[in-house]
């Protein structure tokens, strides 16, 4: 059972890996956002299942943008209405490359969901408040404040005190005004997060305690 944790767990992060590697302005980002929705999920007080599902989703939340090509998916200018409709398409497409997969069948269901707005504005369902499901509130936030905080094609990296800023005036309109209230209210540690994202990986990550767990007891059995 240890190795086939590990394995699901290596095989999860190689993924999320490659679909950064796609494009070198989100190197790092499924990390990044993993971590965020960690910290995040463990103010609510979830427990170790929860946990371990939001981080798996955290990985691999824009696992849809594989199909997207990469004229799209790296574009040095504004998308074209057309283009625009390829990129939203990743969230759906993302959702069916696992929805059949036993242990990530909810998963999927985050994933389809992550771009959808608290106000009924976002993609691709016009869900609204908490018809969103949780954990897409989450990945929402998280993804918003990792997309504002760094470089891409088209502008420089916001500074992390603009993107607090941008989270707390969007609260109750893009995002659930609850969990912006939580991340604003912690905001020292997600940019501690952000600054050293492997340290705090490995300090957060349950997959890898799992892991790490597993092993030990393992040298304790032989």
């Amino acid at each position: 059972m240890k190795d086939l944790k590990e394995l699901f767990y290596k095989t999860i992060r190689s993924i999320s890996f490659a679909l950064d590697a796609k494009d070198p302005y989100t190197h790092g980002h499924s990390l990044r956002v993993t971590l965020y929705s960690l910290i995040l999920a463990s103010k609510l007080g979830l427990n170790d299942t929860a946990l371990e599902e939001i981080e798996t989703a955290g990985l691999l939340h824009d696992i849809g943008k594989i199909s997207i090509p990469q004229s799209v998916l790296c574009k040095k200018d504004k998308l074209t209405d057309e283009e625009f409709e390829i990129m939203k398409s990743h969230t759906g497409n993302g959702a069916k490359m696992i929805q059949n997969i036993k242990k990530l069948s909810a998963v999927a269901s985050w994933l389809k969901s992550h771009h959808e707005r608290w106000d009924g504005k976002g993609y691709p369902c016009g869900l609204k408040g908490t018809d969103i499901p949780l954990f897409a509130r989450i990945i929402a936030l998280a993804d918003t404040y990792d997309a504002m905080t760094s470089t891409r094609p088209y502008r420089k990296a916001l500074p992390h005190e603009i993107a607090i800023q941008e989270i707390k005036r969007c609260a109750g309109i893009q995002f659930d005004p609850e969990l912006a209230e939580i991340f604003v209210a912690n905001e020292a540690e997600i940019k501690a997060a952000k600054d050293n994202p492997e340290e705090y990986y490995d300090k957060l990550s349950f997959l890898q305690k799992y892991i790490n767990t597993a092993a030990e007891i393992l040298k304790l059995n032989k």
